[in-house]
């Protein structure tokens, strides 16, 4: 009897040890699930510069960044290039990609002087018309993404993207006034057309330093975005004044 009541009693001990153990794996592991600690914007400046001048073409080779797939370019390759650099995911979110400050890249072109002009306007974020209606500028996913930024440059040369060296890297913080103000109003008068007229009505004329329109060439696109003027985006690389670096001059075209 002994012995069986000390089998017995063994037997009720023994699974309580088991979950003493499994209480703490969870959270021994969360650190390696969870999303990577936001990179300072300083420390991405300074990683981005020390390849200033590189070719963004074999730095997809190195991180494995497809640029062509069935004979379709991926758009997207040469800003996936510095994320990986930076060891950051692809992803889509609204939110600013590290935390409390975004990254973009554009695209600058040699005119026939042999000048830098930014080739295309700067996706900045979605538009969705629910969002913009119900919320002031300094509330919005606009004003997220735009409030502090490092913009980077690259000198497009052909649409077969085989070179394309990163020209400069520049910070932008929308803490100027009169930049603020105005970039607020474009956006007030782009959520009052919606307001007033609906998503349809906003045509890419509106608004100074930001426009709005459909994201995607060709007539059968309906979603909308919002895009930096070239001279907007022209201002934001020449701010900085950065040295030995030629200054940027807008483009010819606003909607491309």
């Amino acid at each position: 009897m002994r012995s069986t009541f000390w089998q017995t009693l063994r037997q009720l001990l023994a699974p309580q040890a088991q979950p003493a153990r499994t209480i703490h794996s969870p959270a021994t592991a969360a650190p390696r699930l969870s999303s990577r600690p936001a990179l300072a914007r300083d420390e991405a400046v300074r990683r981005l510069n020390l390849i200033v001048g590189r070719d963004l073409r074999a730095l997809a080779a190195e991180y494995g960044v497809q640029v062509w797939k069935a004979g379709r370019k991926n758009k997207g390759w040469a800003g996936h290039v510095l994320e990986r650099h930076l060891g950051l995911r692809q992803n889509s979110r609204q939110s600013p990609d590290f935390g409390d400050w975004d990254l973009k890249l554009v695209s600058l072109r040699r005119d026939a002087s042999g000048s830098l002009r930014v080739k295309e306007t700067m996706a900045i974020t979605m538009l969705e018309p629910s969002e913009v209606v119900s919320n002031n500028f300094e509330d919005s996913h606009l004003y997220d993404k735009l409030r502090r930024l490092v913009v980077a440059a690259r000198v497009f040369e052909s649409e077969e993207d085989a070179r394309s060296p990163l020209h400069s890297v520049a910070t932008f913080d929308l803490g100027d006034r009169e930049i603020f103000r105005q970039v607020r109003d474009d956006y007030e008068l782009i959520r009052r057309r919606i307001r007033e007229r609906g998503e349809a009505s906003v045509t890419s004329d509106l608004g100074q330093l930001v426009q709005a329109r459909t994201k995607g060439r060709g007539h059968s696109s309906t979603t909308r975005a919002f895009y930096a003027r070239a001279s907007f985006v022209a201002r934001m690389l020449n701010s900085q004044k950065l040295a030995g670096v030629a200054r940027v001059h807008a483009g010819d075209a606003e909607e491309a």
